[in-house]
């Protein structure tokens, strides 16, 4: 089975309380991750992706990033630093956070808002709304890979994957989920900075 089949196809679906625990079931090793959900946040075009019974396929991403061509040091992050990041961090570390809470900013009633110094962007308090929505709607599946780089360019090349943005100009979502995101950083940035969590 190719590590393509591996990653989409089979292989246990891991929920937040699961990533989460301790001991922690995401290796420290070079990967990418797939992203399925439950539901699905509005507007976001589901047609052509692909499902694992009720859950459907939307991100992809990686760890650690292509290494630098400029002679800067290569990322030192791992798969489980990435996927325990996207589930309890928050939108200023996360594009996977940043995405869904700008496409959910309305249901769950939180707003984009610069903290801090004013230069960092996150959902504040509505970080935890977002983590529990993810909780209830967000399942993970990873593979280990030397160059994960390479396995994410010809995922998001093959698949229907309306949340991923970079490398993914081809897809339909593409120019709606870069819409809404600068709407909401711009909006952010008029609003005076909240209070961090």
């Amino acid at each position: 089975m190719t590590d393509r089949q591996l990653l989409i196809e089979s292989g246990r679906l891991w929920t937040r309380t699961e990533v989460l625990a301790r001991p922690c079931p995401v290796p420290r090793k070079a990967g990418v991750y797939a992203w399925f959900f439950r539901k699905i946040p509005p507007g976001i075009p589901t047609d052509d992706c692909f499902r694992c019974g009720d859950l459907t396929l939307l991100y992809v991403g990686i760890s650690p990033k292509k290494p630098p061509l400029n002679g800067k040091s290569p990322s030192r992050q791992c798969l489980l630093n990435r996927v325990r990041y996207h589930f309890r961090g928050n939108a200023e570390g996360s594009t996977l956070r940043l995405t869904l809470g700008c496409l959910l900013s309305e249901r769950l009633g939180i707003e984009l808002r610069r903290v801090g110094s004013g230069r960092r962007m996150t959902f504040g308090p509505g970080e935890q709304r977002l983590s529990e929505w993810m909780a209830a709607n967000a399942l993970v599946r990873w593979v280990t890979h030397p160059r994960p780089w390479e396995l994410e360019e010809e995922l998001i090349a093959e698949l229907s994957l309306p949340l991923n943005l970079d490398q993914n100009e081809r897809h339909p979502f593409y120019p709606v989920l870069h819409g809404i995101r600068h709407v909401a950083k711009d909006r952010a940035r008029e609003l005076p900075i909240g209070h961090e969590t």
